[in-house]
């Protein structure tokens, strides 16, 4: 672990499920926080995976959020912020894992589309077609960006027009890092 980096006590706000990152793969990679110091598991069980899976808007069908799931979705996740950060910083991506799991299970529909379920198959396809999607159009890949606090570092989309983001979220990190930059200049 790096001793540059400031301590971060773990909070319940560090431990909340994130939907702000701009699209569900993205929100995939913000289920583990603070990854470059504390490394905060947010997808601690089937409960939370549950919960996430609804948030995001693609509720798992019953008996689809089992540990095999959250394994499997944890592996996905790794495997997705590999190729993104490759992407950002430039680098030759290594999609291997990410084309196989979007090719999982084709999209199709299902009869209930008022009460529509995903299996664990589907979501994990379409988690990596996300992702895959992100990275293919030129512009959402320009607009990723990773928050420029040290110990954050979420990556998300940025919206379009006007001047760079600098934080995930205004609200967290970007207040945090201001109100440490004035108690800096008040010393």
């Amino acid at each position: 672990m790096d001793d540059t980096l400031p301590k971060v006590r773990v909070t319940a706000q560090l431990r909340e499920l994130r939907y702000d990152a701009g699209s569900p793969s993205l929100n995939l990679l913000a289920t583990i926080g603070r990854r470059p110091s504390a490394g905060i598991e947010r997808l601690t069980d089937v409960t939370r995976l549950r919960t996430w899976a609804d948030g995001i808007g693609f509720p798992l069908a019953e008996g689809e959020a089992g540990a095999d799931t959250l394994a499997g979705l944890r592996r996905l996740r790794e495997e997705i912020f590999a190729v993104v950060t490759d992407a950002m910083t430039g680098r030759p991506v290594s999609p291997a894992a990410v084309n196989a799991a979007a090719s999982i299970s084709p999209p199709r529909l299902v009869p209930a589309l008022h009460d529509l379920r995903w299996s664990a198959d589907d979501l994990t396809a379409l988690l990596a077609r996300d992702a895959i999607d992100v990275l293919l159009d030129p512009t959402r890949r320009s607009r990723l960006r990773a928050c420029d606090s040290p110990v954050c570092r979420m990556i998300f989309l940025d919206s379009p027009g006007g001047r760079p983001r600098r934080w995930c979220s205004m609200s967290r990190c970007g207040n945090t890092n201001k109100a440490a930059a004035y108690r800096d200049r008040a010393h």
